[in-house]
């Protein structure tokens, strides 16, 4: 936000509960009451640790409330609106877990499955309304998600972990959260203008160069 108001740009900000349909539609009324919207990055998600047999009903419930359908309603309420506008960008935050498989995240592999089909719908049936829609699909990303986790379940022994999880990455470290914003800031650019339905994983080479 800083960087913005230096620049002699306007931020402003509002909250809701993207699990809530209601919540979402009234933020986004009051948004797109003062203001055109051009851009939206569905970025709200929660994770999971277990395998089928260890997840329960209430698990697979609250991951899908927020990874899946709080993206479904804030993309169902500026849809319209940048249709009627003449166009817009989608950007979604998917993840490798969507098209990769890995052990003990099956909620949320599902979950950014499901993110992933969502990209292709809805850049397929928004094509003529030039409305653009990819995701990106990082590996780990170093952030304070990944610190506070590691201090929950690896405690005296964290730089250890750490280190194994970036050692895990073919690239030899964890992407950096700014990496992540670089890529998001050029698929919702003019410059990116050709590209719609693409995942693009961002994942230091995880998914083609293992082994």
């Amino acid at each position: 936000m800083l960087e913005v108001t230096t620049a002699n740009g306007i931020v402003s900000s509002s909250s809701c509960d993207v699990t809530d349909q209601k919540s979402v539609k009234a933020a986004f009324a009051e948004v797109l009451g003062k203001r055109r919207v051009d851009i939206l990055v569905n970025n709200a998600g929660v994770s999971h640790v277990g395998t089928l047999e260890t997840t329960t009903e209430q698990d697979f419930d609250r991951i899908f409330q927020v990874n899946v359908k709080g993206f479904y309603n804030c993309t169902q309420a500026v849809i319209t609106h940048m249709r009627d506008n003449g166009g817009g960008v989608i950007l979604n935050m998917a993840s490798i877990a969507g098209s990769a498989g890995l052990a003990d995240r099956f909620a949320y592999s599902v979950s950014k499955g499901a993110v992933l089909a969502m990209t292709f719908s809805v850049a397929r049936d928004y094509l003529a309304d030039k409305i653009r829609c990819n995701c990106i699909s990082p590996a780990r990303v170093h952030t304070p998600f990944v610190d506070g986790y590691l201090r929950r379940n690896y405690p005296g022994k964290e730089e250890e972990i750490f280190a194994k999880l970036a050692a895990a990455q073919p690239i030899g470290r964890m992407a950096e959260p700014e990496e992540v914003a670089s890529l998001a800031l050029y698929l919702c650019s003019e410059e990116a203008s050709f590209i719609t339905g693409v995942d693009y994983p961002l994942d230091g080479g995880f998914v083609n160069l293992r082994g």
